[in-house]
């Protein structure tokens, strides 16, 4: 009988290893899976009850082999690469509408400058006015086209929160589920249920960051990157979108426990949620800007040129681009109901910095919105002294007057393009000429000769009268009378908002006279200014020119793709290490399972063996007796 028992008990217990064996080949290509080892024990003979000696073998445990360091390595890898992955799949994207040239500004920028350079050789001619203005729009039209994809993406990282939510909160149920099954006892828990709630984990984290946190009692909590409770054991938290306080239609994370709401810092985030924040944050966002901050300042810069000209008509120029207002939101906890209206003052001072301003009360201040940094606020907010702060100008309403603690998100340039027109439809009320014109008088017998008229201030209101240059002698002139000015040669001479060089040594009674150019006039004096403007110096306080700040958009959407590429691709070797180690320990080996299923077939044939070689003796015993 002992023998029979002791091969029953080795058939069923080989039976048993073979099947962990086939289990663990089945699930080779199972991610997540930990391979499992069966544990052989000696069988005692209080496992029968009587007091036999050598009564064959028994399975102790069916062990599952994993390395908690090694899925903790694994675990913050993995939320690191999906949050770097998914900044660079987005940061790519921006970087191709900048440099493709079927999408980028620079095409059709340079064409623009071209047809107003066309246009100065040819200032009266209708075709070169009909060009300008079809590149203009042209040119306009590509900047609300790229805005536009720069918002579509920012609606895409709203649609990808709302389906990260819903994502996060159907991981963290199922943890809490398997949690709650576990009840306390890891060690009764089979180790498939086991792995399963590491993958749930693995994927959570994926997309939030963050740690797990094993308990004494064998259940895992699980929390955010910024330390966030996601499970608490058999307790999932709830994810969801709230509006931004000041944008409404951009979203932002929050969680739900205990009845209350907790807006998740954005910053804090890791996992592909954390991507895409950053991606916002760091890529999209100063992108926009930077793209407002580059339409404004060509806008405004060419429009004053455009001011400063006369067109066919006779008429002085006006705006050749139209512009909207920068934007100001108020904070959805002000109380006043106040608003605030902002204009640009300076494109030279634009930064294209989202600002913050707080009223306390008595006085303004104002931060930057990324970094909290204090800026200067100048004015007091009314229409005669507004509020001054990077280059806008803001007057604060009165009715409802602003109440203290009420906030204010002004972006001086996000979105601007998208504002961007062309003011002008008529060709002929395009202001090629300089609007005043000098010759000297035929009866001069000095040398001096006049050059390098134009406007200084196209607003002067003198500008179109006529004005008469009169030389007392070769040192001393009026003008319309006033004076006597000293004079030098090559001296720069002024007067009702125009300029103008003198060359050579005028003679007593020489005149010069500058007066209001015709209407139909070819003059190209304006145009040729106008021409050249894409390579003024107007941003960053004069020290960068429109071409400039244009290449250097195209560098720092593309140094910002190439920077979370260089980190994913980094991050993605790191990640590999840490599964190869997870794998080394918990990963399935066809060799070293097939070298087992030879071992232990071999052994529950030599099983099979015991129970006939038992069987024939007893057989034996029964024939002795018979």
């Amino acid at each position: 009988m002992s023998v029979m028992s002791t091969g029953t008990g080795a058939l069923i217990a080989f039976q048993r290893a073979l099947a962990t064996v086939s289990h663990n080949v089945a699930n080779v290509n199972t991610e997540g899976y930990s391979r499992q080892r069966v544990e052989f024990a000696t069988r005692s003979p209080t496992d029968y009850g009587y007091g036999y000696v050598g009564n064959g073998v028994k399975i102790a445990d069916i062990q599952r082999i994993a390395d908690q360091l090694a899925t903790s390595r694994l675990l913050d890898s993995g939320g690191e690469l999906a949050r770097l992955q998914q900044l660079s799949s987005l940061s790519n994207r921006v970087d191709a509408l900048f440099s493709d040239t079927a999408t980028n500004v620079s095409g059709l920028w340079s064409n623009f400058f071209d047809s107003v350079s066309a246009l100065s050789s040819n200032a009266a001619g209708t075709a070169e006015r009909e060009d300008l203005l079809a590149m203009g729009n042209s040119l306009v039209t590509r900047f609300r086209q790229l805005d536009g994809q720069l918002q579509s993406l920012d609606s895409e990282v709203n649609n990808g929160l709302i389906a990260g939510a819903q994502e996060i909160n159907r991981l963290s149920a199922e943890i809490a589920k398997i949690n709650a099954t576990i009840g306390g006892n890891a060690s009764a828990a089979s180790a498939d249920l086991l792995d399963r709630r590491d993958q749930l984990i693995s994927e959570l984290v994926g997309y939030t960051g963050g740690t797990a946190v094993a308990q004494d009692a064998g259940m895992v909590n699980v929390f955010t990157a910024g330390g966030q409770p996601l499970v608490v054991g058999n307790q999932a938290s709830a994810v969801t979108t709230v509006a931004d306080p000041y944008r409404p239609e951009r979203l932002q994370l929050a969680i739900s426990a205990q009845g209350t709401t907790i807006t998740l810092d954005q910053r804090a985030l890791g996992g592909q949620m954390g991507g895409l924040l950053e991606f916002r944050a760091s890529v999209l966002d100063p992108a926009q800007a930077e793209l407002g901050r580059i339409a404004v300042s060509m806008a405004s810069t060419f429009n004053e040129g455009h001011q400063a000209g006369m067109d066919l008509y006779g008429d002085m120029g006006g705006d050749f681009f139209s512009l909207t207002a920068p934007r100001v939101n108020g904070h959805q906890a002000n109380t006043s109901g106040a608003s605030l209206t902002a204009t640009v003052a300076d494109a030279s001072a634009l930064t294209g910095q989202n600002l913050v301003l707080r009223f306390d009360g008595s006085a303004w201040t104002a931060t930057r919105a990324d970094t909290g940094v204090a800026v200067t606020v100048g004015g007091s907010g009314t229409a005669l002294d507004p509020l001054t702060v990077g280059g806008i100008e803001l007057v604060v309403s009165t009715v409802p007057p602003p109440a203290a603690g009420d906030r204010f998100l002004l972006q001086p340039t996000a979105g601007a393009a998208s504002g961007l027109g062309v003011a002008v439809s008529d060709p002929s009320r395009i202001a090629a000429a300089t609007p005043v014109t000098g010759q000297a008088d035929l009866d001069n017998i000095g040398t001096g000769k006049l050059s390098g008229l134009k406007v200084d201030d196209a607003g002067d209101t003198d500008l179109l009268n006529d004005a008469v240059i009169e030389f007392i002698d070769a040192g001393q002139y009026t003008i319309d009378g006033a004076g006597p000015y000293a004079f030098t040669p090559g001296q720069t001479i002024s007067a009702n908002g125009w300029s103008l060089t003198l060359d050579g040594a005028p003679a007593a009674g020489d005149q010069f006279r500058v007066g209001r150019t015709s209407a139909r006039s070819g003059d190209n004096g304006n145009a040729a200014l106008l021409a050249n403007l894409d390579d003024a110096r107007v941003l960053n306080g004069g020290t960068v020119s429109l071409n400039g700040a244009l290449g250097g958009l195209t560098t720092m959407v593309g140094s910002a793709a190439r920077q979370a590429q260089y980190s994913a691709d980094a991050q993605q070797v790191i990640h590999d290490e840490a599964q190869a180690a997870r794998d080394s320990v918990s990963g399935v080996n066809l060799d070293e399972e097939a070298a087992n299923m030879l071992r232990l077939q071999q052994a529950y044939q030599a099983a099979a063996q015991i129970i006939s070689t038992a069987d024939t003796m007893f057989q034996s015993i029964l024939n002795a007796v018979r």
